[in-house]
């Protein structure tokens, strides 16, 4: 019998692909097998055989879950050598990944990984050697599974038809094999099937009542080349396992039966149009009546089959108290479908319509910002997706806890139980299929063109019902010379077969006319290559900008892509959580190394610290976006870190999507959610003599308009005190963004110290409350200190002062701070962009600042432990002291967190004892006229500390160290 979703385009089959391994296949253990220990259940001794129930019971399916035979194919010699019809040696558990169960060849530096290594250092570098060893191999590129196997696994058990199953189809449904299987009964082969995405099912025909022999065969390798960073294979994120999960199991089904069920809703008359596909194995023509009903609605209508099956469409009523379906009011309705004489099938979907309004997503008609993140098959526990729905019920739950209305499954499609977890709580979903790039491009006529457009059929067979999933692209990125008019072909065609969802081209590019929606790279802060020329990086701080007019130039919907990726210190405190298949031996690593450069204390410090400086980084991005008239909403990389790519830690949560202890769901939701108030200041900084200004506005997107409401704002001082406060005139506040609420402007002649101020709006009735950092400092030059001497060159005369005992403020340009070697530091404000390995050092290299706000070198200089936006003024022009070249232990004022790959001590501020003087050092220039006031307030405060009897340095260097700090 022909499997349903057997692929019918074209591909090599296993007899034309040259074997990746052609050793001998070991039958236990042997030739570097690793094969793990397993407990063997009652229900597997002896035969393996599967029962049906208890007698006279009518189930209408078997679940296979147990003890299977199985083998490894090496050589991919079973297809020709009739596997199927001799009795597999080994015995493992399934549902199971081969991997998790220990089957599989120990990792190794010949390891045949499924994805690109940017950075190769790790096959040749001496540092790397260790971990090199065969036996304590540990990689850095990304989560390391214990075993690992590319190639054709089978698996085998007898089953046992029952009687009751008589004159009855029979289907086997494998879930969520990895990746192409086939099947045979017995002898007889029963097809194959590619998918990724959906369950492979296989018609079994009407198997005789009684025990038969069921193979499956399981196939890793790259069976078509789909991008081979495609997170559906790949082992930057899941890992490239062989084996299935999910449920496997028989089904019995009448000979005429319900193939498929397709509900499209229809908001404005309550009603649905729902396509029916019979399927027919009895080999006749005939003829029937659907019975359907939902929410008291009941409709009948006739429909005819030939050989192979029949369609009919009819329309049914939901009612007139039908409710719609969307991310407020998730209400689902339940249609059910009776053939006569046959099976009847229930089917979830909701009243749910996704459209746009010039750059505006619109759902049910009601204007709709996307706040999305990547999810990137990024499961540590089991390495594939969960197919039970409690998992991502919490996975979904923490998402919209942080303000996420849409999650994006980055280049592949969840299970089942993913969409109707959705469905439930009201989260909108975004499917791709692969990431045709790089390995292989589209509209060549590769077989990936084939298998895009089968595997987009079989996602919208399988899960086209379901209300959360709103938005489609191919996938991401795409590659090729003809891709834009292969996908252009694409989105035209999947526009006319499923108006349930809009369709786009590609997550990234191309911006093609054809598209509902585009995924555009425009809009965000950090670009790929921008380095320290961006935005955040290369201007002074400000909330001014958004992206108007880009978006104006387009027809559609804008999403940004990819927004963020900042990256934050590993958390070496998480790797106890890996408990499952999936280890962080990169983590191991990179400890390893802080700890050989004896910064192991200060591991949890640089996680808090770069931690703080993330969330200001994604904050300053949301918020840009939130401010743009007519955007259409953002997808995060990611709100959750991604393992692979060298390792990308961009998340505030890790990959088990807990928290890291530097910012919780309602801080973040401060600025990350459907109610925020927004502050456009011209800059953060201001002096005493000058008065504060910013345009308040707000970004709705709720369920419903905020009526008449006067909006409060302060300006609050450290200790709470209010420096100023007022309230905005009343309006209501439409379902919108670039909601102006009016100018706000306030004397800062109060303000007699230096002083750090918090800016709150908040929105009365509501938990919306939002807030802004700004600085007051001093006006006019500073006096300077007697008795310190201010210099940015380590001369003879600065020398002199130190022998004869004298205090010294060395303040280097940045240009004079020696930064040698091959991996020089690259010091900018923000947080790292991905990673330093997969971007090949992209500036910055750093990750912010760590100091002690109570040390008196700050007195005057009112900062936190971390970096801030008013440190941007120093570090724009700083360079990083390369503190490894001093005695360990020497302990910087103001320390520079360096990428955890090198791990190495970095300073801003440094103070000694030379011979008899003493001395601090300082990475950026405090000589001269600094039109900022950051600059000459950080002057204030350390001549002022220097000039008095706290300073007392007690590291001791000499001349020669100071000058191995310099160029």
């Amino acid at each position: 019998m022909k499997n349903r979703d057997a692929s019918n385009h074209r591909h090599p089959s296993s007899d034309d692909r040259t074997a990746m391994d052609r050793r001998a296949f070991v039958k236990v253990i042997g030739g570097g097998l690793v094969l793990a220990s397993l407990p063997f259940s009652a229900l597997a001794r002896g035969s393996g055989l599967v029962t049906a129930p208890g007698a006279g019971a009518t189930a209408e399916d078997h679940d296979l879950a147990a003890r299977w035979r199985f083998q490894l194919d090496r050589a991919d010699a079973g297809m020709g050598e009739r596997w199927f019809a001799r009795t597999l040696a080994g015995e493992m558990t399934l549902p199971a990944s081969l991997p998790s169960q220990g089957v599989g060849d120990p990792i190794s530096v010949d390891t045949p990984w499924m994805g690109k290594i940017e950075d190769q250092s790790w096959f040749t570098a001496p540092e790397y050697a260790r971990y090199r060893e065969p036996g304590h191999v540990k990689v850095p590129f990304w989560l390391q599974p214990g075993s690992y196997y590319s190639g054709v696994t089978w698996f085998q058990r007898t089953v046992d038809i029952p009687a009751e199953w008589a004159g009855r189809r029979v289907v086997l449904s494998l879930e969520r094999p990895h990746w192409e299987t086939r099947a045979w009964l017995d002898e007889r082969p029963l097809g194959s099937c590619m998918s990724l995405s959906t369950p492979h099912e296989y018609d079994l025909g009407d198997a005789a009542p009684g025990t038969h022999v069921l193979t499956i065969r399981v196939d890793n390798r790259l069976i078509i080349d789909i991008g081979t960073d495609s997170h559906a294979i790949c082992d930057h994120t899941q890992g490239n396992w062989n084996g299935i999960a999910g449920r496997i199991e028989l089904r019995a089904t009448p000979k005429v039966w319900l193939e498929d069920v397709q509900v499209y809703p229809h908001l404005a008359t309550k009603t649905a149009t729902v396509r029916v596909r019979v399927g027919n194995a009895t080999g006749k023509a005939g003829r029937g009546v659907l019975s359907l009903g939902c929410a008291g609605s009941r409709r009948d209508a006739a429909v005819a089959w030939d050989k192979s099956g029949g369609e009919v469409e009819t329309e049914i009523r939901l009612g007139a108290d039908a409710r719609p379906w969307d991310e407020f009011t998730p209400e689902l309705q339940t249609l059910v479908v009776t053939l006569d004489g046959g099976e009847s099938r229930e089917v979830r979907f909701g009243l749910r319509e996704i459209s746009t309004e010039g750059t505006q997503f619109l759902v049910n008609g009601r204007k709709t910002f996307m706040r999305g993140t990547l999810e990137c098959c990024i499961f540590p526990d089991t390495g594939h997706p969960p197919v039970e729905p409690g998992e991502w019920r919490r996975v979904f739950g923490v998402a919209k806890a942080y303000g996420l209305n849409l999650i994006r499954f980055h280049s592949y499609c969840p299970p089942k139980a993913a969409f109707e977890v959705a469905d439930e709580i009201g989260l909108y979903l975004q499917v791709e299929t692969c990431w045709a790039n790089r390995s292989v491009s589209l509209g060549d006529g590769h077989p990936v063109d084939q298998w895009i457009y089968d595997e987009t059929d079989r996602i919208l067979n399988h899960y086209g019902n379901h209300p959360s999933f709103v938005l489609m692209p191919y996938g991401n990125e795409p590659g090729g010379r003809k891709s834009a008019a292969y996908l252009a072909r694409y989105v035209i065609h999947f526009r006319a077969r499923d108006s349930r969802r809009l369709w786009s081209g590609g997550s990234g590019w191309p911006e093609l006319p054809e598209n509902q929606f585009f995924v555009a790279l425009g809009p965000r802060v950090q670009h790929w290559g921008a380095g320290k020329r961006s935005k955040i990086n290369g201007k002074p701080p400000e909330t001014m900008g958004d992206y108007r007019t880009f978006v104006a130039q387009r027809p559609v919907p804008v999403i940004s892509h990819e927004v963020g990726q900042w990256c934050v210190y590993p958390d070496f405190d998480e790797i106890p959580e890996y408990t499952g298949y999936l280890k962080p031996r990169n983590f191991e690593i990179f400890r390893d190394q802080l700890e050989a450069n004896g910064l192991g204390h200060l591991a949890r410090d640089f996680l808090r610290a770069s931690g703080r400086l993330q969330v200001l980084c994604y904050k300053d991005d949301i918020e840009a976006l939130l401010r743009t008239p007519g955007m259409g909403g953002f997808e995060l990389l990611d709100v959750h870190d991604f393992p692979g790519q060298g390792t990308a830690l961009v998340g505030v949560l890790n990959p088990f999507w807990r928290e890291k202890g530097y910012v919780t769901s309602p801080e973040y939701r401060r600025f990350c959610s459907e109610l925020v108030p927004l502050a456009r200041l011209p800059k953060r900084v201001f002096t005493r003599d000058e008065t504060f200004t910013a345009d308040i506005e707000v970004s709705n997107f709720g369920a419903n308009p905020v009526p008449d409401v006067a909006v409060p704002w302060r300006l609050v001082a450290d200790d709470g005190s209010i420096v100023a406060s007022g309230t905005l005139p009343a309006r209501s506040l439409p379902v919108d963004n670039g909601i102006a609420l009016g100018g706000i402007q306030a004397s800062l002649a109060g303000v007699r110290s230096p002083s750090r101020l918090r800016l709150v709006v908040s929105i009365p009735g509501t938990t919306a409350e939002n807030d802004w950092n700004v600085w007051v400092y001093p006006g006019g030059p500073d006096d300077g200190a007697e008795g310190v001497h201010l210099t940015n060159t380590f001369d003879a005369a600065t020398r002199e002062a130190l022998e004869k005992g004298g205090r010294v403020l060395l303040t280097l340009p940045a240009e004079r701070v020696r930064n040698e070697g091959p991996a020089p530091v690259k010091l900018g404000f923000s947080s790292i962009f991905w990673n330093t390995a997969w971007t090949k050092r992209q500036a910055p290299t750093t990750l912010g600042i760590l100091c002690d706000p109570k040390h008196p070198a700050l007195a005057a200089f009112p900062t936190e432990f971390c970096s801030d936006w008013q440190w941007w003024y120093l570090i724009s022009r700083a360079g990083a002291l390369r503190l490894d070249t001093l005695p360990r232990g020497t302990e910087p004022l103001v320390r520079v967190i360096d990428d955890w790959v090198t791990a190495r001590s970095l300073g801003l501020v440094v103070e000694a004892r030379v011979g008899a003087g003493r001395l601090v050092v300082c990475g950026f220039d405090l000589t001269g006229d600094h039109p900022d006031p950051v600059s000459r307030q950080m002057r204030r405060s350390l001549l002022a500390y220097m000039a008095g009897d706290a300073f007392r340095p007690t590291a001791e260097l000499t001349p020669a160290q100071i000058e191995s700090l310099i160029a």
